[in-house]
């Protein structure tokens, strides 16, 4: 059992790592070219004037600053201060993420490109891969726009996210006007109870970066022998981060929630099937058998514990 949860925890890390660097640098990839953007698109765009120019500017603008910062994480397992970095070095991105409090952990990501969801515009469109991601969002939550914010002394402007169903969360964002990096992040449940806050209390000297920013990561999806035959409605497969393993775990998103989904052997102790919660995010645990072998499968998000529990009962294992 000790075994089996330590593997849970550490897909929780995986995918909290994941979430956190996606909340502040989401990214895209082009059909054509492994090169995302060019910062200098960056420093020429003007003030948006709508929601989506600015969901658009909160997307690409995650890449190109260098910064150090200082943020808080609340959820049901407390309050964590966290020091936050982010570099980038001839194109490639360097993001450390060090905890405050209690046991010193740091989790460092080196990435071409780090994303939260890919959205490749459809050929012929004319749309650019910012602008998929942005319909695509907008496709699944209503998006309103307050002009006057204000986090870490900085102004901003704040986009909450109405999803359309049942099938998942209430988002808020709130982007520095000046950079257009993102300043809290605000997760809330069905009953519009706030689930998570994140939210940067210190951001130092972000410098904007005057090179470009490419992408290593091929759109192509690994070969698995199993597959979820049940998603919520938008919920797409996303690349995998270059030198992973593939072959047990996938990891879907909308467009602004993520769900990581990891199908083992079952060889040692395991965990018991149902719901397991983990602070902000929920597991799902089933167990099922195909032929003479046993597995474990495990749904991990920031989605409703009945939305993770139905995804993983969908699970089929290939003979």
């Amino acid at each position: 059992m000790v075994t089996a949860r330590c593997a849970l925890w550490g897909g929780r890390l995986a995918l909290t790592l994941s979430l956190l660097s996606a909340s502040l640098h989401s990214s895209f990839v082009t059909a054509d070219t492994p090169t995302v953007l060019s910062c200098a698109e960056v420093a020429e765009q003007q003030t948006p004037a709508t929601t989506q120019a600015w969901l658009e500017l909160a997307l690409v603008a995650g890449h190109c600053y260098d910064f150090q910062a200082r943020a808080v994480a609340i959820d049901a397992l407390g309050v964590r201060t966290l020091a936050l970095s982010h570099r980038i070095r001839d194109g490639v991105r360097q993001q450390v993420v060090q905890h405050l409090d209690g046991p010193s952990v740091s989790i460092e990501r080196r990435s071409i490109a780090g994303y939260m969801a890919r959205f490749t515009p459809e050929v012929n469109s004319g749309l650019k891969a910012s602008e998929a991601w942005a319909q695509h969002v907008a496709s699944y939550y209503d998006i309103s726009l307050q002009e006057d914010a204000r986090v870490a002394g900085r102004d901003a402007v704040q986009l909450r996210f109405s999803p359309r169903d049942q099938q998942r969360y209430y988002h808020a964002w709130w982007v520095d006007k000046e950079t257009g990096l993102l300043l809290k992040h605000v997760m809330s449940d069905r009953q519009e109870r706030v689930l998570e806050t994140f939210q940067i209390t210190q951001l130092h000297s972000p410098k904007l970066y005057d090179g470009g920013v490419a992408d290593d990561v091929s759109a192509e999806q690994a070969d698995h022998s199993w597959h979820a035959q049940w998603l919520p409605e938008g919920f797409v497969a996303q690349p995998q981060d270059p030198g992973q393993p593939v072959s047990n775990q996938r990891v879907y998103s909308d467009g602004l929630a993520a769900v990581s989904l990891f199908v083992n052997p079952i060889e040692q102790s395991v965990l018991k099937e149902g719901i397991h919660p983990l602070g902000v995010s929920t597991a799902a645990v089933a167990l099922v058998s195909e032929g003479d072998q046993r597995w474990q499968l495990i749904a991990i998000g920031e989605l409703p514990s009945d939305m993770l529990q139905r995804i993983v009962q969908s699970v089929r294992i290939e003979p």
